[in-house]
């Protein structure tokens, strides 16, 4: 039988807010607090598929800033397979694109764009489980940040990727 994922279809799949985000940050150390990142630095109603909390078929991500890191979770429904029981490869690299940014701006509080990315997808990411991704800086210039973001599925390694962002200045960043 078909699995009918028009866009109303998914939509009603997705809870009204994300229970993984819910709950206490990912990882949580007891007594060892972690910063939420503000989910509207970019503005209420913004259309990002990937942290906008009110899109409707997105991610909704919240984030997390941990000592020399961001972290997130996540828990892929239905909607964002591929092969049966797999989150589909393409939205497993999203995700980490994201985690990506926002370690981008959570570490240096500064915005930009994916200029370059390597993936290694090294497991399946399974559906209805959660994820932890974590993403790190390991370079970081006037004009470009790289990162490395690492996902994490029943504490085995899923996915491992380095991101490279080019940074804009306050202008440019301003324009858009």
């Amino acid at each position: 039988m078909p699995l009918d994922l028009g866009l109303a279809t998914m939509a009603a799949l997705l809870p009204t807010a994300n229970s993984v985000h819910d709950a206490p940050a990912p990882g949580r150390v007891e007594g060892a607090p972690m910063e939420a990142l503000d989910p509207l630095v970019f503005g209420a109603g913004q259309p990002c598929f990937g942290c906008a909390q009110d899109h409707p078929i997105g991610f909704r991500l919240r984030f997390f800033k941990d000592e020399d890191s961001i972290l997130t979770t996540f828990t892929p429904g239905p909607q964002f397979q591929g092969p049966p029981g797999v989150m589909h490869g393409g939205l497993v690299t999203t995700l980490a694109d994201e985690v990506a940014a926002w370690t981008v701006l959570g570490l240096t509080g500064k915005f930009g764009f994916t200029a370059k990315l390597s993936a290694k997808l090294k497991k399946p990411v399974k559906i209805d489980e959660e994820v932890l991704a974590r993403g790190r800086t390991t370079r970081v210039t006037s004009r470009i940040v790289e990162v490395h973001v690492t996902l994490q599925q029943s504490d085995v390694q899923a996915f491992e990727g380095d991101f490279t962002f080019a940074l804009l200045d306050k202008a440019a960043a301003e324009k858009l």
